[in-house]
């Protein structure tokens, strides 16, 4: 294996310009420490911007910057300028990804200043990075920022391991599909070998809209697209449980004490977050104050310490938000608060991590309730900080750590009078009972820490790329066709067996729209017109548009899967098999009654078969229908020379007797060729490259396995291959 190349927006060290030098401070996050042993290894380089922003900083600087990172720290820096970052990070990511992924639509922005912004940055990350990069390399990218960078990568060096992990919820379908540029989106994480995620869900919703967007279907969460296949998993983030659990404080954590100094002192519920909307911080206040007017006997008995960190202060939604928590806080202090008890201390910083296991180790409860979060590992930490096994977490369903803490209280973020519940319960439960789930807790987490998380995504992420490999083990010639080149060049008689739809193009909504453009006709007649060579069309549409498309061409033709055959542009049609249509009537009510369940869905008639289309259909309503339908069609063709033929997205049912195999070897009888090629996507053309002799160069397009020697990733690189071969 090569080395690991980590990508994220930020570099885990932090840079500060000092009075004669800059200083450098590893940082302790999730991210950094959860990646450190890998990270420490010799070979291994972590890309990122270091904080610095290109005004900022002279090229002297730079070099010097850039020459400690990599020597001390193994780091490559990325230098933004300061219109850059502001449009990519404070605007695409954090204005349109941020709020929509949280299901704050009404919040999410949308600029096309700031998504070309977005797209030239992570540009950017790919030309600091491809310099570094060999075959054999794992290169795994973290976060929302850089969703566009896994197919930048993956383009341009297919050879390495590309792992994505997204530390923000994805949301569902419904949400996704607001956003304008969802199709690159997509398309830019699915560069990626394999995409992490905290929880199922998050899965779930991503799988959703790939296929509902792009119309790639998958199985057991391998997504199958135009040219490879993709790995979608759940790998919910751990922490570094020793650390939080085995911390020694400075000074022991002390009790609240009560009004006259009681021993015993208050009990304390612990609130910390950053000031973000997608928090919930106004709910959990409102909630706290429901709380002490429902139960006045918690009252001079309960404090909240609310720890809120200062974030984006520049932006006007988070200042007004500041000054509504300023104002609940107000609010509920002057409602309840006596001369010597305030029911809320409101702290508006950052503490040191120190402080923070302070806080937990002192706090009752510790309340969480964002409205939606990604994963929240302040919970988790609070865990493994109690040594002595007590406290209880209150937390939000919406939290994607509620899906590992089945034994906290969970509540729903919205429901005041459920948060206040739900404190009650935690401030109630007998110490045997809290000390019971916490322990069942600990032991989760001590065994699922961060570097479990870390090792589990690159072990799972070497397995897909494993699995890619054993289902096309075809030999791909992408970017090395000199094997076919050569012997295409050498050759004095050539057949070429092409088919269309989904080789030499792309699939469309409806049939009618996948017309050849002028590109590909030429690109044809220029290879029809070598004397050398006799390029056979071959393809399931029916005759009269095969003719209609390609009639004007020195080609030969092959329709219906088979069944009918033209030589030359003088000759008549052939059929290769006398059929009848007895069967079509029944078959064809079948298909009436099924298309009218799944809108969207079509019967497309051909003189001898039919044709069920449903890729503009709601895909999962096609795969709660499509089993039930195959089934009927099946007992009905039972008895006859019919077959029920799977395509993408159609199924077709025609004569068994008719292949495209069949039909080729009509064109290889009594003739002497020293070149043959076939080339071919789906299972219609599988008996193609059963039947031809084993001298052919028999191409699959696109995923999945097949009886093809060869390999190539879509149509597009079946083209640049013909153009290739149409300059010899």
């Amino acid at each position: 294996m090569g080395k690991i190349i980590f990508i994220s927006n930020r570099l885990p060290v932090t840079i500060a310009r000092g009075k004669n030098r800059f200083k450098y401070q590893k940082s302790i996050g999730g991210l950094a420490t959860g990646l450190k042993s890998y990270h420490e290894q010799a070979n291994s380089v972590w890309v990122g911007w270091p904080g610095l922003l290109e005004e900022d900083t002279n090229r002297h600087e730079k070099n010097n910057i850039t020459k400690t990172l990599r020597q001390s720290y193994h780091c490559l820096p990325v230098f933004l300028s300061r219109e850059d970052y502001e449009l990519y990070y404070h605007g695409f990511s954090n204005e349109t990804i941020w709020p929509l992924f949280h299901y704050f639509s009404e919040k999410t922005l949308y600029d096309a200043k700031t998504w070309e912004a977005y797209q030239k940055v992570n540009r950017q990350f790919y030309q600091a990075v491809e310099p570094i990069i060999e075959p054999g390399d794992v290169v795994w990218i973290h976060d929302y920022q850089l969703m566009l960078l896994p197919k930048l990568i993956k383009d341009a060096h297919p050879d390495t391991q590309v792992g994505f992990f997204l530390h923000i919820p994805f949301p569902s379908y419904e949400v996704f599909r607001q956003l304008i540029w969802r199709e690159d989106v997509l398309h830019g994480l699915l560069g990626a070998d394999l995409i992490g995620f905290h929880t199922y869900g998050y899965v779930r919703h991503f799988l959703s809209s790939v296929q509902r967007i792009l119309g790639f279907s998958h199985n057991l969460n391998l997504i199958q697209t135009e040219d490879r296949f993709v790995q979608a998993d759940t790998f919910p983030m751990g922490i570094n449980y020793d650390f939080f659990h085995t911390y020694k404080l400075k000074q022991p954590p002390k009790k609240a004490p009560r009004s006259g100094g009681d021993p015993d002192g208050l009990k304390t519920i612990l609130s910390i977050d950053r000031l973000d909307y997608t928090k919930g911080i106004p709910q959990r206040i409102l909630a706290f104050g429901r709380l002490l007017e429902r139960y006045p006997e918690y009252r001079e008995n309960v404090r909240l310490h609310l720890i809120v960190a200062p974030s984006r202060e520049a932006v006007d939604s988070y200042d007004e938000l500041r000054r509504e928590v300023n104002e609940l806080v107000g609010h509920i202090n002057g409602k309840y608060g006596t001369i010597h008890w305030m029911p809320i201390w409101f702290f508006y910083r950052p503490f040191t991590q120190e402080e923070l296991i302070g806080f937990y180790r002192q706090s009752d409860v510790l309340l969480v309730t964002p409205l939606r979060d990604g994963m929240n590992l302040v919970a988790k930490e609070y865990i493994a900080s109690r040594t002595d096994y007590k406290g209880m977490v209150v937390i939000s369903e919406t939290a994607g750590a509620a899906g590992e803490l089945g034994e906290a209280v969970i509540v729903n973020a919205t429901n005041r009078d459920g948060i206040a519940e739900g404190i009650r319960t935690a401030l109630e439960m007998p110490e045997k009972e809290e000390i019971a789930r916490n322990k069942i807790m600990h032991h989760r987490l001590r065994r699922y820490n961060v570097d479990f998380w870390a090792s589990e995504f690159l072990s799972a992420l070497a397995r897909t790329v494993q699995v890619s490999h054993e289902i096309i083990p075809n030999q791909n010639i992408d970017k090395d066709s000199s094997v076919v080149q050569q012997a295409y060049k050498n050759a004095k008689n050539r057949i070429l067996f092409l088919d269309y739809d989904g080789t030499l193009v792309g699939f469309s909504p409806t049939p009618e729209r996948a017309k050849p453009t002028q590109e590909i006709k030429q690109l044809l007649a220029k290879l029809a017109d070598d004397e050398k060579n006799t390029v056979v069309l071959i393809s399931g549409r029916d005759r009269l548009t095969m003719e209609e498309w390609f009639g004007d061409l020195n080609v030969h033709l092959i329709a219906s899967h088979g069944l009918w055959t033209k030589s030359c542009s003088q000759c008549g049609w052939t059929m290769t098999i006398t059929l009848n249509n007895d069967w079509i009537e029944s078959v064809r009510h079948v298909l009436e009654v099924f298309s009218d369940r799944i809108p969207g869905s079509f019967i497309e008639e051909k003189e001898y078969s039919l044709a069920w289309h449903y890729r503009q259909s709601d895909p999962e309503l096609v795969a709660s229908k499509i089993n039930s339908l195959k089934e009927t069609l099946s007992g009905l063709i039972g008895s006859m020379n019919l077959e029920l033929q799977s395509g993408k997205k159609v199924l077709e049912i025609k004569d068994n007797r008719v292949s495209k195999g069949f039909a080729a070897s009509v064109f290889l009888n009594n003739r002497d060729f020293d070149f043959l090629l076939a080339a071919g996507d789906d299972v219609t053309d599988e008996s193609l490259f059963e039947t031809l002799p084993d001298a052919v160069y028999s191409i699959k397009v696109g995923a999945g396995s097949s009886a093809a020697k060869y390999n190539l990733k879509s149509f597009r690189s079946m083209r640049t291959l013909l153009k290739k071969l149409s300059e010899y």
